[in-house]
């Protein structure tokens, strides 16, 4: 979208339906199959910096999104369907733009965006891991469960977003007892589980664990982690629960709810009988278990530079996870920063970086400079961002790190994009 709404011509190849992948479903561009959140829009937030970034480079995606949410409090969260049927009938309706419904195999001396995700499609991986000369990092990625919003018992938890922020009705909250949530606890460890591959122990990524792995460092990890009361308190007691489990929309008429922070590899008939345990969801219906699969990502500190082209063939850009970045926003940034340079190489143009101090650009150095041998998925955090040059109360931090990430994204832009 962005080379073509720049007046570039644009080759989109796009195998499904003809070939499928493990988790998508439908034919449409742009099929969430993890969360259908993509995290907060507040500007203290490294999520929300993000999406005002974007904002301010045009992003299309970003603009689908705003079209199709769905409650969420801070954050934007979106109708899956609908989502998907903006994005595809915004770029299908470019005359700029050619789909070629095939699968792309061939890696020739054209300029090639290659923003083919993390489940690559076997044959172009086998290209790729001979082009490049190494095998793929894999990491195992966990999805949650989706429930059946007509079969919650609403009377047994309670509506609302941490310390009050957000709608009154974005998060169904239910409370655990201490006593139930250990006897749950117990249950997940002892649930079976999706057999686990011997290389699969090597990678996972840290914002997508399963549950049952999280408890592997102990029985209080889930109350600490996806389960954590704080900031909700339950208007039945007037206190704050022991530990809450939350399930927020997945679309504008609530009538299914995704279980917030449940990845999960417990096999499906364990998923039904240990969430059922949960006040409410006695009677649920699951139209979406949890699932393991497998995502691929390059080794980017090795294979691409700061403008994300590959180094040894420099007609070859990258983008979205399969360079390293995790999260929907974060692959966004970086398909916008391939599809500028390559549009620029095609127009004898020098390719162009973003400042370290924006998001994106500091996402970017990260992956592009990483140490190769510890390579792992990194999503938008404040931790990327250069320091501020003078000490500044904690609390200030953020919102000036912000500040001037978005004045030095302008500056660029007048002098890169106009």
């Amino acid at each position: 979208y962005q080379i073509a709404g720049r007046g570039g011509f644009v080759s989109l190849y796009e195998m499904r339906p003809l070939v499928k992948t493990p988790v998508h479903k439908t034919p449409l561009f742009s099929e969430l199959v993890c969360s259908n959140s993509l995290k907060s829009e507040d500007l203290d937030n490294a999520s929300g910096l993000l999406k005002k970034e974007l904002e301010l480079l045009g992003s299309f995606v970003l603009y689908c999104a705003k079209k199709c949410r769905v409650p969420a409090g801070k954050a934007l969260a979106v109708e899956r369907k609908r989502f998907s049927l903006y994005v595809s009938d915004g770029i299908l309706s470019n005359p700029l733009v050619n789909l070629i419904p095939e699968e792309f195999t061939e890696l020739g001396d054209f300029i090639t965006v290659i923003a083919t995700g993390p489940l690559t499609s076997p044959s172009l991986s086998e290209k790729l891991k001979n082009l490049l000369g190494d095998e793929y990092f894999y990491f195992y990625d966990a999805t949650s469960p989706i429930v059946d919003g007509s079969t919650i018992d609403f009377s047994k938890g309670f509506w609302g977003s941490r310390y009050g922020k957000g709608g009154e009705k974005d998060y169904f909250n239910i409370p655990l007892s201490k006593e139930l949530y250990y006897r749950f606890v117990e249950e997940v460890k002892k649930g079976e589980k999706v057999e686990e591959k011997p290389f699969e122990r090597l990678r996972s990524f840290e914002g997508c664990k399963p549950i049952e792995d999280l408890l592997e460092r102990g029985d209080d990890t889930l109350r600490f982690g996806p389960m954590r009361p704080v900031g909700l308190k339950d208007p039945n007691t007037g206190q704050e629960p022991f530990a809450v489990v939350q399930l927020r929309r997945e679309d504008r008429d609530g009538r299914l709810f995704s279980m917030v922070g449940f990845q999960t590899r417990l096999k499906w008939g364990e998923q039904k009988r240990i969430f059922s345990m949960l006040p409410g969801l006695e009677k649920a219906e699951f139209v979406r278990f949890g699932y393991l699969h497998r995502n691929s990502f390059i080794n980017a500190p090795i294979h691409l530079n700061n403008y994300l082209q590959l180094k040894k063939k420099k007609n070859i850009f990258f983008a979205g996870q399969i360079t390293g970045v995790e999260g929907y926003m974060e692959s966004v940034a970086t398909g916008i920063v391939a599809g500028i340079n390559a549009l620029r190489l095609s127009r004898g143009e020098d390719p162009v970086s973003l400042p370290e101090t924006t998001m994106i650009g500091a996402l970017i150095r990260y992956i592009t400079t990483a140490d190769p041998a510890s390579f792992q998925p990194m999503n938008a955090n404040f931790g990327l961002l250069p320091p501020l040059k003078k000490r500044v109360p904690k609390r200030e931090r953020k919102r000036l790190l912000a500040e001037r990430a978005l004045k030095d994204l302008k500056e660029w832009i007048c002098k890169n994009l106009n």
